[in-house]
């Protein structure tokens, strides 16, 4: 599972990053501060299956507390974008090439629009973030079309002359996009094209298609940034309006990671996502501090029930991409060899069955599976069983 992080320079992107995985990354007010991909794990939050079942997790990998299981996840934090990034400006290119991998894009923007298209410092409400969200659209439409163009008359000819099924050919193609053959199936049925005939579609045609691979495997949800700023909410209000199609989130990145920052020094307890914090060690903060602390508490966490970062996450994958949360176990015994309880949980894609989980666990339990048990009904499941979010499945194979 990769996350793509994404948008023009200093919305405050390098900053969502740090505050949703703690590593180091540089943050400065002035374009093109990243220019290499920063890399880093962060976590979404489970409502965790332990206290189903009566017994603490131990997982091997994230964490567990109060009753929520954090599961780690990718972040790719890349450069920012500017208009006509897909033909080259400001090192577009390269940044776009950089999202490749990626599983689901989040894009942050600038809600309080203190940055204009080229990510210099204006004051709030100079901008119109509306912009933000149009641009970023055209620029991977646009990088998509590059890519599908490369070569298209020789290669639209070869796929006639060869008998070859242009769905299949262009998933080859742009497999690198996480482009597959049901998808181009998908979408050359949606925009009627005619599959016997690949050199005769036009530009527009192309473009179309561009568009709609592009949605399919780089679907996008938009963090709304700098939400503190009082003219931000009413911009939020706008994009919502004017762009149904999108998740708009309020978050402040900057107040998310002064809360992990505080809570890693021990100064309070704070769970990611939650609406509000516990001051440890008051006697530890200067007045400024405490008024910093408190304003967070009030004006971010109060007023939109959290910081808005870990719902942003959540979301992208639970919500956008629609993946479940699997944990392996078995009816009678949940702990592994070494006696950790529950020590795995798994993000499954959408509809994956219980067939799929066995090759996730290894090759081996889905070539020789027999049958699948839900660990908190003990009912025996077969392989097209559909996993639910949550479920705790153990595989019976033959070997």
């Amino acid at each position: 599972m990769l996350i793509g992080i994404v948008g023009k320079p200093s919305t405050g992107k390098s900053t969502f990053f740090k505050a949703a995985t703690l590593a180091e990354a540089e943050i400065a007010s002035y374009p093109f501060t990243t220019i290499r991909p920063n890399s880093g794990i962060s976590f979404v939050k489970v409502d965790c299956v332990d206290k189903n079942l009566g017994r603490q997790c131990n997982p091997r990998t994230g964490y567990c507390t109060k009753g929520w299981r954090f599961v780690p996840v990718q972040l790719l934090d890349v450069a920012g974008l500017v208009p006509g990034a897909h033909e080259g400006k400001g090192m577009g290119n390269q940044f776009l090439d950089d999202l490749r991998p990626a599983d689901v894009l989040i894009h942050i923007i600038d809600a309080a629009g203190t940055t204009n298209e080229k990510g210099e410092s204006i004051p709030a409400g100079s901008y119109d973030p509306c912009n933000d969200v149009e641009f970023l659209e055209v620029e991977l439409d646009m990088w998509y079309l590059g890519i599908l163009k490369k070569g298209w008359e020789k290669f639209s000819r070869t796929v006639v002359q060869e008998k070859k099924e242009i769905q299949s050919a262009l998933a080859n193609q742009l497999s690198g996009l996480h482009v597959t053959a049901p998808l181009v199936e998908e979408a050359i049925a949606k925009l009627n094209l005619n599959k016997e005939k690949p050199i005769q579609w036009t530009e527009a045609e192309l473009n179309g298609l561009a568009q709609e691979l592009r949605k399919r495997t780089k679907p996008i949800i938009i963090a709304c940034n700098k939400v503190d700023v009082p003219v931000a909410q009413q911009n939020v209000a706008r994009l919502r309006e004017k762009f149904p199609q999108y998740q708009f989130l309020p978050c402040s990145s900057d107040s998310e990671l002064a809360l992990k920052e505080a809570a890693k020094a021990g100064l309070i307890e704070y769970l990611p996502g939650e609406k509000d914090f516990t001051l440890i060690h008051p006697e530890k903060l200067n007045e400024r501090q405490q008024k910093a602390l408190e304003f967070i508490r009030v004006n971010v966490l109060q007023k939109f029930g959290s910081s808005g970062v870990q719902q942003v996450l959540d979301k992208a994958v639970f919500d956008l991409l629609g993946y479940v949360a699997i944990y392996p176990g078995g009816v009678s015994k949940l702990e592994d060899s070494e006696g950790r309880v529950l020590p795995d949980c798994f993000l499954m894609p959408a509809k994956s069955t219980a067939l799929d989980f066995a090759y996730k666990l290894h090759t081996d339990l889905g070539q020789n599976f027999i049958c699948a048990k839900d660990v908190k009904t003990k009912k025996t499941v077969g392989k097209d069983y559909v996993l639910k979010h949550r479920d705790v499945i153990e595989i019976v194979s033959g070997r």
